[in-house]
């Protein structure tokens, strides 16, 4: 890069930084810079290229610290330590950074054709690897969609930055670690003692799968273990035959919804609040897929947000959240070491960026969102529960 671009760069990011990009204009870029007006045009097509410019160089040199700091790193659990404690570091170094990809870019549409939403893949696809490491090493579940865990991992980061850098609750992200890690991490471990149903759980579910695609008739006992990985020969031991593993579907099904209906209309437990809470939130905004929008891009992402009387309804809202994990710490149904702030970032986070994906990054892909909301739902359930009391809604 030539030092004129450099310079150009460097003035345009602290004056975005001080005014944001709408009071910031060309001339006061090439003011600061020292040069003329022309010959920043020279190098950037418009004063948006040039506030994209200036993030993907900070983005750049972000990735490139992410990938050196993992060598020699070699067990899933500490490079994804790792990846969030740098992550974090770097965000709480360089604010003005952060503030401009959160409250200037994210924000625009047309940044995420630029080369710094490439960026931002190839960041997350090194934390994706991480967590398909950890299945592999048999360290980490392999029952997890790990998309929801990126976008749970990722949101958290950005709301952290935004408990720094807009509410200034925290001083700094990084103080933080350790709650955040306290959290993911039993969402990611395989438990000590895996139960002998989990085989018989999985077997139903393939089955389940099955027979919705090709119909009772059609389906065979075989494609059903092939789909599980298992013996033909290894089905019969939980199931009498293929009438029996059908009919086995409903009897687990009801079985379920059975078990919570006493609490369906009339919730005492922390953990069913916080699950039907979490499902509630996710009900509000699909319901109306303009209001979300303009919530994720033009709302969420604007720094004057976070100061007005809409943002102190919203943390009236939020406050619901707290009052059900301290109901949940005080039974004891949750962890007592749960940062709740945390917590409250790790959700708001997860939901703003699988919102983000289904509605704009990737909007032609049919995902399930039903199935993932009830995915998330688990995970962060899992995240706070002692294990003292039943996840199903």
């Amino acid at each position: 890069m030539s030092e004129t671009k450099n310079k150009i760069l460097e003035a345009a990011e602290e004056l975005v930084f001080e005014k944001g990009i709408a009071d910031t204009t060309i001339t006061a870029v090439a003011g600061k810079a020292g040069v003329a007006d022309s010959l920043v045009y020279q190098h950037f097509k418009s004063k948006e290229d040039l506030l994209f410019s200036v993030t993907i160089q900070r983005m750049t040199e972000a990735i490139g610290l992410a990938k050196e700091s993992l060598q020699g790193i070699q067990d899933a659990e500490s490079r994804l330590r790792k990846m969030i404690w740098q992550s974090l570091k770097y965000n709480d170094r360089h604010p003005g950074y952060v503030r401009t990809l959160l409250f200037e870019c994210r924000s625009n549409k047309s940044f995420y054709t630029t080369r710094g939403h490439e960026i931002m893949r190839e960041h997350s696809n090194l934390v994706m690897d991480i967590l398909k490491q950890g299945v592999r090493d048999s360290v980490f579940r392999d029952d997890i969609d790990f998309r929801l865990v990126r976008d749970i991992i990722y949101g958290t980061l950005d709301f952290e930055s935004i408990s720094t850098i807009a509410i200034r609750e925290i001083p700094e992200s990084i103080q933080d670690f350790d709650d955040i890690i306290s959290l993911l991490l039993p969402m990611l471990r395989k438990t000590e003692h895996e139960k002998e149903n989990d085989k018989e759980s999985k077997i139903l579910e393939a089955a389940e799968a099955i027979f919705a695609e090709k119909g009772f008739t059609k389906a065979t006992v075989l494609e059903i273990a092939r789909s599980v990985q298992v013996a033909e020969g290894s089905i019969y031991d939980y199931f009498k035959n293929k009438e029996d593993l059908l009919l086995s579907i409903p009897l687990k099904r009801f079985k379920n919804h059975i078990d919570a209906l006493p609490e369906t209309f009339h919730i005492k437990s922390p953990l069913r609040k916080l699950r039907r809470l979490i499902k509630y939130h996710f009900g509000l905004y699909l319901t109306n897929r303009n209001f979300l929008k303009v919530f994720l891009l033009d709302v969420q992402l604007n720094k004057r947000f976070y100061g007005s009387k809409a943002f102190d309804l919203f943390q009236t809202y939020l406050k619901t959240f707290e009052d059900i994990i301290a109901e949940g710490k005080a039974s004891g149904s949750f962890r007592a070491d749960i940062n709740t702030r945390v917590f409250r970032n790790m959700f708001l986070g997860a939901f703003s960026h699988m919102a983000l994906r289904w509605l704009i990054i990737d909007k032609e892909n049919k995902y399930d969102k039903l199935n993932e909301i009830e995915h998330l739902t688990d995970l962060l359930s899992s995240a706070v529960s002692t294990g003292s009391c039943e996840q199903s809604l």
